[in-house]
Formats: C-alpha cells, structure tokens, sequence
C-alpha cells in the first residue's frame, strides 16, 4: 500500500504543474524509445510507403477517364485529397494498435511505476509517429511527380498543405489512439479504427466534384471537416480558395485535439 502511495505522489510530482516541462521531456524520451523500434523493424515504415502509392495508382487509372476525361486533369484534381486521406491514415494505421498491444504486454504497466506523467507514453507513441507522416508525404509527392503532377503554386505552398493534412492527420490520430487504450482485442482495434474514420475520408470532394453528388451526400461533404481540409489543400496546391478552408480546418483540428486527447489519457489511467 505505502509503495503505491508513493508512486502516486511521484507521479504527480512528474505532472507539468509541479515541475515545469517534465511532460514534455519525459515524452520525448520515450518518443525516442519508440523511434528505436522503429530502426530496428524497418518494416513498420512498410504501409507508410505503399499506401501513398496504391491510393494514387489506383484512383488516376480507374476512375481518371470517366471523372476528367483524362488521368492528367485527373491526377491534378484527387491528389490533393489523396495528400490528405494519406496523411490521416498514416497516424491512424499503426499508433491504436501500437498503444494497446503495449499495455497487453504489459510495458505500459512498468512506465506507470515510474515517476512520470500518466499521459507520457501515449504521447510519446505520437510523437514518434512523426517519421511516418514524413515518409508517407514524400513518397506521395514522388510517386506524384513521377506520374506527372505538378504543383502549381509555389513550394511554400505546397509544405503548408503538407503541414495542414498532417496537422488534421495528428488531431484524427487521437481516434484511435482512444479506441487503442478502451478496447482490449487487439484484432478489434484496427476494425474499429477504420470503421470510424472511413465516413470521413471517402464522404468528401476528395475523388469527385461535389456538385455530381446527390442532395444528401452534399450536405455531409460541406460539414465534413475533411472537406474543408480537402479543398484548403487543392487550393494551396493547385490554385484557388484558401483562407476559409485552412480556418475551418485548424478549427477542427483544435477541437479533435481538446476532445479526444483529455479522453484518451482519461480512459488510460483508468484501464486495469
């Protein structure tokens, strides 16, 4: 009893009000942990490179004739939307499932011991997570180029539709990062995961003009927060409309954050 008393009180100690930036520290060590996974298993990298390339090979070649009467015009319209969809799943893929396969193995169980903040380790697992966006944007500007996309804008355009899909990518993350710690399969977790994220990635302009979508569809697409990330991105890449978008997405993004971040952690330290 007196042991878990005192590391109750260490825990605290560790917290961000009692001892400033402590949160933060402690996260990038074991940010760092999981980034020395990540080194020794290449392969966790795996569906970060593919997935880029299927979505693009994929949606150009089957449906780019029928949309825009050419994979070229195609290619320019749906790779913004596939730059978002990528950037979501790249967060989505592997840190729900990474999260609750620790605790069934019991190692977040070991960082409860120590004196460090409670919501350390799933920010750490996050922060970790940063290489995949990376990776996943730049093979998808690659296998872009390759296939004859070309930003139309400017460079420092085309990073801040990278930064604004990573940003919405980072905020849906906390989806499954919440699914992970409340669910105990692990074989339930990934089902879930993309059950609850499919609606918002597919039901929007991503793959076709709204306007060819039947009344109640539009009405979902134009209160979508992917939409609004969707069109920001198509903007500051190809040209047009930018600023209300972007808003709206960093609005979104904000509120997946204060939602699903304080529940997840909640969740979490309630888990047995």
């Amino acid at each position: 009893m007196t042991g878990t008393v005192i590391e109750r009180r260490e825990a605290r100690a560790a917290e961000p009000g009692a001892r400033p930036f402590a949160l933060a520290r402690h996260s990038l060590l074991l940010a760092g942990r999981s980034l020395t996974k990540a080194r020794r298993n290449p392969g966790m990298l795996l569906d970060a490179l593919i997935m880029p390339i299927m979505f693009l090979l994929l949606f150009v070649y089957l449906f780019g004739g029928a949309v825009s009467g050419s994979t070229q015009a195609y290619l320019q319209f749906i790779f913004p939307g596939v730059l978002v969809m990528t950037m979501i799943l790249a967060g989505m893929v592997s840190v729900g499932l990474a999260i609750n396969v620790d605790i069934k193995k019991g190692v977040f169980d070991r960082f409860r011991s120590l004196p460090i903040g409670r919501s350390a380790p799933l920010l750490g697992l996050v922060v970790s997570d940063g290489p995949r966006y990376v990776v996943a944007g730049t093979m998808l500007f690659a296998t872009g180029y390759l296939m004859g996309f070309r930003v139309e804008t400017n460079a420092l355009a085309a990073l801040a539709a990278a930064g604004l899909a990573t940003a919405l990518g980072f905020a849906l993350g906390w989806i499954t990062i919440l699914i992970g710690v409340a669910i105990k399969e692990e074989s339930v977790v990934s089902t879930v995961g993309f059950l609850a994220i499919f609606p918002l990635s597919f039901g929007t302009s991503m793959a076709a003009p709204a306007e060819t979508m039947p009344g109640w569809l539009q009405a979902w697409v134009d209160v979508n927060p992917v939409s609004h990330a969707v069109d920001a991105c198509r903007g500051l890449l190809v040209g047009g409309p930018v600023a209300d978008d972007a808003i709206a997405t960093l609005l979104w993004s904000a509120g997946f954050l204060l939602v699903f971040m304080p529940l997840a952690v909640r969740v979490y330290r309630h888990r047995s």
